[in-house]
């Protein structure tokens, strides 16, 4: 699903969800005279430049891109169950926005007001908390509520960083936000053998529900959604690197039968890992 939300004259919001298991396609054409922001939420994503060049865009992870002389299309592959927002705003608007504060924003100081730039960081937990909520599917004032998140988000993303972890009473407690960084670390760390959810809450010093709860409100998903979504993905990589054989990639990330693992990547990104990599090469 895709859609392009008008927030008002010279800026919108292009809110992308992919919920098939395949590969998504998007394409739009963007002017120079525009500010491209875009936020990957849950599943990595890549834009492309031509048939030779594309940039990754990770899942947590945000890109800015702006070329006062060249236009910037927008060519994006979205994994799936994907979830994928892009802000395009002019460079008037912008600069009408932080006029006050311009020089503290690098590409619009005098310096730079003429040269491209480009800036790729992590989301904070509170970005990723209200990104998410353009997802949410049961408010009644749509447009209003959407409009409210976008002019959030630029004031999370242009703030200083050690302002983070507000708008959630649990991502109040910096405590609570580093263990369950450290939670995410751990499962990626011991993919292949994962600890339980107890022994995880138990290492991490916090209790189950906390764990879940924290884990779901900085993440945008429960703990089991998103380690096999990161299993897949590097198992999806290993094989683009053609180093390994499916069997030697499903045990890299913890299936001992390789028809268990064959399964789980066909139920993701609709094609068997061999057919995958027939199509790309």
């Amino acid at each position: 699903m895709t859609q392009e939300i008008i927030i008002q004259e010279g800026f919108s919001v292009l809110k992308i969800e992919n919920s098939t298991n395949e590969i998504l396609k998007y394409v739009k054409d963007v002017s120079s005279n525009f500010i491209q922001m875009h936020f990957c939420l849950n599943t990595d994503a890549e834009l492309h430049y031509g048939p030779y060049y594309s940039q990754d865009v990770k899942s947590q992870k945000s890109m800015l891109l702006y070329n006062p002389n060249q236009d910037l299309q927008i060519n994006l592959s979205l994994g799936s169950k994907g979830k994928y927002l892009v802000f395009v705003v002019s460079i008037k608007m912008f600069h009408s926005f932080f006029s006050q504060v311009s020089d503290l924003i690098p590409f619009l100081n005098d310096d730079n007001k003429d040269k491209k730039y480009y800036l790729k960081k992590d989301l904070s937990p509170s970005e990723v908390l209200v990104l998410n909520q353009f997802f949410d599917k049961h408010n009644v004032l749509n447009d209003l509520y959407i409009k409210g998140k976008t002019y959030e988000v630029l004031s999370l993303y242009f703030r200083k960083s050690n302002e983070d972890a507000q708008g959630c009473p649990f991502l109040e407690n910096e405590d609570n936000v580093e263990k369950i960084k450290m939670a995410k670390q751990i499962i990626i760390d011991n993919m292949v053998e994962p600890p339980s959810m107890q022994k995880l809450a138990d290492e991490i010093g916090l209790s189950l529900s906390k764990l879940k709860e924290g884990f779901k409100h900085i993440y945008g998903e429960s703990v089991f959604i998103f380690l096999l979504d990161y299993k897949l993905e590097f198992a999806r990589k290993q094989l683009l690197s053609k180093k390994y054989n499916v069997s030697e990639i499903s045990l890299q990330v913890g299936y001992s039968a390789a028809s268990h693992f064959i399964s789980a990547f066909k139920k993701k990104y609709g094609t068997t890992p061999k057919q995958y990599i027939m199509s790309v090469f």
